[in-house]
C-alpha cells in the first residue's frame, strides 16, 4: 500500500500516530508564523527534531535505546509547543495557533509517553 506522499510503500515509522501527530504539530507551527525570527526558528527545529527522533527511534533495535530516543522526541515535542505558547504571550502569533499547537503538543507528548515505559 503506498503512502499519500509517493509511490513508495511507507517506512515502519510513518505508521506510528506519533509521528503522524508531530508533523501535524509541525505543520502548525509553520501556520503560526512566529513573528518573532528566533523564536520560530526554536520552534521549527523542536518540532522538527521530534519528528525525526520518532523515526529514529523506530530505527532502533535495543528496547532501552529506542526507549532513550523516543524520550527526547517527548521533549523536544513539549519544546515546540511551549515556544508557541511563549510566542503567543509575546504578541507574536494568534490565538488560535496557540491552541491548536498546545493541543498537538499535548497529544504528541501523551503518545511518546506511552512508548517511553
Amino acid at each position: 500500500m503506498a503512502n499519500k506522499t509517493t509511490l513508495y510503500p511507507p517506512l515502519p515509522h510513518e505508521h506510528l500516530l506519533a509521528y503522524q501527530v508531530a508533523c501535524d504539530l509541525l505543520v502548525a507551527i509553520v501556520e503560526a508564523n512566529i513573528r518573532i525570527a528566533d523564536l520560530r526558528d526554536q520552534a521549527l527545529r523542536a518540532a522538527r527534531s521530534a519528528c525525526l527522533n520518532i523515526a529514529e527511534a523506530n530505527g532502533r533495535v535495543s528496547p532501552a535505546d529506542r526507549k532513550r530516543v523516543f524520550a527526547i522526541a517527548r521533549g523536544e515535542a513539549s519544546e515546540a509547543a511551549a515556544a508557541v505558547h511563549v510566542a503567543f504571550l509575546s504578541r507574536a502569533c494568534a490565538k488560535e495557533h496557540v491552541d491548536r499547537a498546545r493541543s498537538l503538543g499535548a497529544r504528541a507528548v501523551a503518545l511518546l509517553s506511552g512508548l517511553v515505559r
